[in-house]
């Protein structure tokens, strides 16, 4: 007597109609994320997917920039994936970070030596741990603003990156008091004429007679000013070609990842 299990022809398998969608893009997730250890990512999504939390997925492939010799796996696509699975949040638990770092194939070693940085029992601001891991990205405090707004933004890839200057500014204080060699005095003085340069941009305004209504006169479509290139005392450039102008009570509120560079 045959057992009742045996499988006598195609037919009799039955297929999950909801099964090939779900192979499909966990193919092009991995694809994308490209992780180290397919097995470890792979146990991390499948469960992010079954409690419906974000996945662990990048927005697309990133080409390898490092060496063997200062690879440390971090990149800013990564950060981002941590980004869209933490950032809902103020706080976050360390455990539960830890476990989102394992599952995308991170050193646990980097990761603790980026908690040694800003020591805490926990929990954790996120902001200032993704400001932790762009400095791990950036070797200067202006490439490390320049990772933290192209992630933080909401603009299309590409775009000029906008953040808000009152998130620009918190976090590049608190990066800056992490180097002792920058003086409180010189990053207040550096905020303080990043603000007044934005303010030196406002839009002009003029009267549409068709319409009977004020219209801001705009570089483009998108709402960004003409800008210049002013040196700073440092003898640094300060780029405004691409600078958004949103105005609360006449004070700048978004600065771009492209506001500024070396």
């Amino acid at each position: 007597m045959p057992l009742p299990d045996t499988m006598f022809c195609a037919q009799q398998i039955r297929i999950p109609p909801e099964l090939p969608d779900i192979l499909k893009q966990f193919t092009k997730a991995a694809i994308r994320t490209q992780p180290a250890d397919v097995l470890q990512w792979s146990a991390g999504y499948f469960s992010a997917l079954s409690r419906g939390d974000p996945l662990p997925v990048k927005d697309r492939i990133e080409m390898p920039v490092a060496t063997q010799k200062t690879d440390t796996g971090l990149t800013q696509g990564l950060l981002k994936v941590l980004h869209k699975q933490c950032g809902h949040k103020r706080y976050v638990e360390l455990a539960d970070l830890e476990q989102k770092w394992k599952t995308l194939c991170l050193p646990i070693e980097n990761f603790r030596a980026l908690l040694q940085l800003d020591p805490c029992e926990d929990k954790m601001e996120w902001i200032k741990f993704l400001a932790l891991g762009c400095s791990m990205l950036g070797g200067s405090l202006n490439s490390s603003m320049k990772h933290l707004c192209e992630i933080l933004t909401a603009d299309p890839e590409g775009g000029p990156a906008r953040i808000p200057f009152e998130t620009f500014s918190y976090v590049y204080r608190y990066l800056s008091k992490m180097d002792s060699d920058i003086p409180e005095v010189d990053t207040e003085s550096y905020l303080a004429t990043l603000k007044d340069t934005v303010a030196w941009c406002w839009p002009r305004k003029t009267r549409n007679q068709t319409k009977g209504s004020l219209m801001t006169q705009r570089s483009d479509a998108l709402g960004w000013s003409e800008g210049a290139m002013l040196r700073t005392k440092r003898g640094k450039h300060l780029a405004l070609s691409h600078l958004h102008e949103k105005w609360v009570k006449g004070l700048p509120s978004q600065i771009s990842a492209y506001s500024y560079a070396c």
